[in-house]
């Protein structure tokens, strides 16, 4: 005979228990929160508290209990909800007005916390941290305040020092913390400001306002194509995100801007890159790295175009904005070489130097200071009237002509002042073709080395008329000078 299957029933337990076991359960669950919350163990005192919930899901004390385990956890807005629902369950129920309040203030919302500790002490008086708190969002609000007036007056260091202290009572407002990094990028301070903006996009990549505060430090660290990617994310989580939208056409523009001017002096129409550059800079005055580059791109344009005295300006506004930029002070070092002013070319060069210590920088800082040595002694290129690359010739020519126009007979009817002050120019342009006419001398003269102090020349032996009576064929006679003429003399002997 085959064998039957039989079922075997088994009592299921009752479909229905009575109240008093569900909240015996639910108890029981609140109790091992409340153990391990005593641990610190605030993840599985959640775990109970919300066993507890599910449980009984119109007990206030619950929520407050778990309230309580998320604000441990800086889960701020989670423990608001449950707060909220605690005291909609119990109106009466301070703890949770309490809770409530602080995750208000911690999240920054001082005027909604203020409200909560209100309710606090209508139902107690005499609640000391009821008290307490409500002078605290009542601090906050002032903060609040003080930040969006420093704001409007550009004041950035003061809403920097109002979000630090407004942050200390509400260190889960992201509005705030946002507040404090976009005026730590208007200062300058952009690795601070970052950091800011990306902690709060790890928690919540979709955030506009730190979306856009990344991509305002990227725009000014000149890292212009990322700015824009970054504003054009934050407007597609925000499309009214003004300031994000009036970046990213500010920044659009100065690239663009900045681009036109490069390829321009790339094509040598140095003109036209000088007027782009110009465009450029009248874009956003508040951005400093992107702007000195462009006022040393103008000046690069405009020592091509012969403007030095303006390229220095632009080197020096260049400066102004960014100290540490190398390129301006080279870039003015040159100018200044190229108009003579040694002493401010050395300067920089220095400064060039002191931070990369290149040989290139060592070489350029050494002819500087050798031009600044040398312009320190009598040039005698200027007292004959000649460049520096002038020829043999042109040396006895310029002397001829300087020679005869300061020669003292000339000069016999004139006073006493003009008479010395003649005389003494006439010994300078003998001293000056003394040592350019002589190849030797020259090149030492030419190589910065003190001809008088290595036994080159004697000044003080020197003897003006020797060097005019030779390069005029030895005559012991003299020269007649028709004062109304200037043309020079005309040879006559006499004595």
């Amino acid at each position: 005979m085959a064998a039957v299957d039989i079922d075997v029933l088994v009592d299921p337990e009752p479909m229905i228990r009575s109240q008093a076991d569900v909240e015996r359960q639910a108890e029981g669950f609140k109790e091992q929160g409340n153990a391990y919350y005593s641990k610190k163990d605030y993840s599985e005192a959640f775990n109970y508290y919300t066993k507890a919930i599910d449980v009984c899901p119109k007990n206030a004390s619950y929520y407050g209990n778990r309230a309580a385990t998320l604000m441990m956890l800086c889960r701020f807005r989670e423990a608001l909800e449950d707060s909220q629902q605690a005291v909609r369950l119990d109106d009466c129920f301070m703890k949770g007005h309490l809770r409530e309040g602080k995750c208000h203030l911690s999240l920054g919302n001082g005027m909604a916390a203020s409200r909560c500790f209100q309710k606090v002490l209508e139902l107690d008086l005499s609640n000391r941290e009821a008290q307490q708190e409500k002078k605290n969002a009542v601090v906050l609000l002032e903060y609040e305040q003080m930040a969006d007036f420093a704001f409007d007056k550009r004041d950035f260091r003061k809403v920097v020092y109002c979000m630090d202290r407004a942050l200390a009572m509400a260190p889960a407002c992201h509005r705030f913390k946002i507040l404090k990094a976009e005026c730590l990028t208007l200062l300058g301070r952009y690795p601070e400001a970052q950091s800011v903006a990306s902690d709060i996009l790890r928690m919540d990549s979709t955030n506009a306002d730190a979306l856009y505060v990344r991509g305002l430090c990227l725009y000014y660290e000149d890292c212009i194509e990322k700015a824009v990617q970054f504003f054009v994310q934050a407007l597609k989580m925000a499309p009214d995100h003004e300031k994000a939208r009036l970046a990213c056409r500010n920044a659009k523009a100065l690239k663009s801007k900045k681009e036109e001017g490069n390829q321009a002096f790339k094509n040598n129409n140095y003109e036209s890159a000088y007027l782009l550059y110009t465009d450029a800079l009248a874009i956003d005055p508040n951005n400093i790295k992107t702007n000195a580059k462009l006022y040393c791109n103008r000046a690069t344009a405009g020592t091509k175009l012969k403007k030095l005295n303006q390229a220095i300006e632009d080197c020096t506004s260049a400066i102004k904005l960014d100290d540490s930029y190398i390129k301006a002070y080279l870039r003015r070092a040159q100018c200044y070489m190229n108009t003579e002013q040694y002493e401010e070319a050395v300067r920089d060069y220095e400064k060039v130097y002191q931070t990369e210590k290149t040989s290139e920088h060592k070489h350029l800082l050494k002819t500087a200071q050798l031009e600044l040595k040398k312009s320190k002694r009598k040039d005698y290129y200027k007292v004959l009237g000649v460049g520096k690359n002038a020829t043999e010739d042109e040396i006895k020519k310029a002397y001829r002509k300087r020679a005869l126009m300061h020669h003292p007979d000339r000069h016999s009817a004139a006073t006493p002042e003009v008479q010395k002050e003649e005389e003494k120019k006439f010994k300078e342009v003998g001293e000056a073709f003394t040592i350019l006419s002589d190849p030797k001398k020259k090149m030492r003269y030419d190589n910065g080395h003190d001809l008088e102090d290595d036994g080159s020349f004697d000044g003080g032996d020197f003897d003006a008329n020797n060097i005019f009576r030779a390069f005029f064929g030895g005559h012991n006679g003299g020269f007649s000078f028709d004062s109304n003429s200037d043309s020079g003399p005309f040879f006559f002997q006499f004595g």
